[in-house]
């Protein structure tokens, strides 16, 4: 079976995983495109605060962290939510293959073997777009934490 076979098999969770997954890496890849380099944002901080109090430059400094962080929350709920959407698919899965148990008994297992392998694919989907994401976001908020620290390191003090 090709990938086109699970992916159709999965049923609309995995297309939905999909579309999750094509949206969270088009953040990630911005993110990786856009967050600048430490010294970048220091410097910009210092140029528009040069003669500012410190109260003005710590305004400054966490605006320009919120700006970093835009688009963060999608990718954090796209990690959370993915795995949950594969549980919703292995559910669903099972259910169905009781359904056809109930409906034709345990005589012929490939009844059976349908909803489970339903079940399988949806966990699959939902583990494989979760990951990534989970640990996109972490090195996300890692890196703009470093930037912060050094902001305030270096602008403050």
């Amino acid at each position: 079976m090709n990938i086109l076979e699970y992916i159709d098999k999965g049923g609309i969770i995995v297309y939905l995983l999909i579309v999750l997954n094509l949206i969270g890496f088009t953040i990630i890849i911005w993110k990786f495109l856009t967050i600048p380099r430490k010294n970048a944002m220091v410097r910009k901080i210092r140029s528009k605060v040069i003669t500012d109090s410190a109260a003005t430059i710590t305004a400054q400094i966490e605006y320009e962290v919120k700006k970093l962080e835009s688009g963060l929350t999608y990718i954090k709920n796209i990690a959370t939510v993915a795995p949950l959407l594969g549980l919703l698919g292995t559910v669903y899965g099972v259910l169905k293959s009781f359904e056809a148990m109930t409906q034709n008994g345990l005589g012929d297992p490939t009844i059976f073997s349908q909803g489970i392998s339903i079940a399988l694919i949806t966990t699959i989907a939902g583990l494989i777009v979760a990951i990534p994401h989970h640990i996109a976001y972490n090195h996300f908020i890692s890196m703009v934490d470093a930037i912060e620290l050094k902001a305030k390191k270096e602008i403050i003090d």
